[in-house]
């Protein structure tokens, strides 16, 4: 009988579908280009994003959180706010296929932070994954061999912040429902942003607040979709289908924003991208080998 986390087709058919959601917001950013400043923007986005938090408000008031807790939210929230910044500004200096391809470092990093902050093992095999991943990275940078733009270095500084972040989610997602890990996250990173927003604000357009409120449907539409072909298929199975967004976003950009195709930034994600294949299927069969959870293993 078929069970609820082993339908291969209808979770690489939901991650198909976070992929467009991811795309489409990739490219409405790109869109909004910088009429609004960057942390502005994402400021804007993750207001506009808390109207999703009302069906578990309830919920929300009903927890109380250790001081420990509030802590690892609050290092989490600013990790999290930091990122989304440079990420909205790295899509205002370099093509979609670049931001796209670099943003699969993120599991590369938590993997690296991992064996540092919580202690675990890096055996060989991942060892010479995340060396080929930050290879990947190298063939899409070229550095030396052009001139690197701030958007490809605030890019690296993004992934990085995402990884802290990813991290943290992964020592509170054990402790706590994963709908409170969610809305906290989008609390605390809405207050991380504000400062950094109001030291740049411009009034928006009313087109340009649309387009924000487009990113932010879109992206809450993104991880729900992605939580769905997570609970239908392993991440074995959906983790690799993630590549088509490099494809969509090469796509996107040539055909909407007259961005030339760099088959050293396509090569270079296939390389990350098969690193990241590959260390989530060792780590599910790590998983799947231990007959007790380990310390430090979390829900995710």
């Amino acid at each position: 009988m078929t069970t609820d986390a082993n339908r291969p087709v209808t979770g690489i058919l939901w991650m198909i579908v976070t992929g467009l959601c991811f795309v489409a917001v990739t490219a409405l950013v790109k869109v909004l280009g910088g009429r609004v400043p960057a942390a502005e923007s994402a400021f804007l986005r993750y207001v506009i994003g808390l109207v999703f938090l009302i069906p578990v408000w309830r919920e929300l008031m009903s927890v109380r959180l250790t001081q420990r807790q509030k802590g690892l939210f609050a290092v989490r929230g600013l990790m999290h706010a930091l990122g989304v910044i440079l990420w909205f500004y790295s899509m205002t200096r370099i093509s979609i296929a670049e931001v796209t391809a670099m943003n699969y470092l993120n599991p590369v990093y938590v993997t690296i932070l991992a064996v540092f902050v919580l202690g675990e093992k890096l055996a060989l095999r991942r060892a010479l994954a995340v060396v080929a991943a930050l290879f990947g990275a190298l063939i899409i940078l070229r550095p030396g061999f052009r001139e690197l733009d701030p958007g490809h270095i605030a890019m690296l500084a993004t992934a990085l912040f995402f990884a802290g972040s990813y991290l943290i989610a992964k020592i509170v997602s054990g402790e706590l429902p994963a709908s409170i890990v969610v809305a906290l996250l989008s609390i605390t990173v809405t207050i991380g942003l504000a400062p950094f927003a109001f030291a740049v604000w411009v009034t928006p357009s009313l087109s340009d607040l649309a387009i924000i409120a487009l990113v932010a449907c879109f992206a809450t539409a993104g991880h729900y979709t992605m939580t769905l072909a997570f609970a239908a298929a392993p991440v074995t199975v959906t983790q690799p289908v993630t590549f088509l967004q490099l494809v969509w976003s090469v796509a996107l950009g040539a055909i909407f924003f007259a961005e030339p195709i760099d088959p050293w930034v396509i090569f270079g994600g296939a390389v990350i991208m098969s690193a990241v294949a590959f260390i989530t299927w060792r780590e599910a069969v790590l998983r799947r080998a231990r007959v007790t959870p380990v310390v430090n293993e979390t829900k995710s």
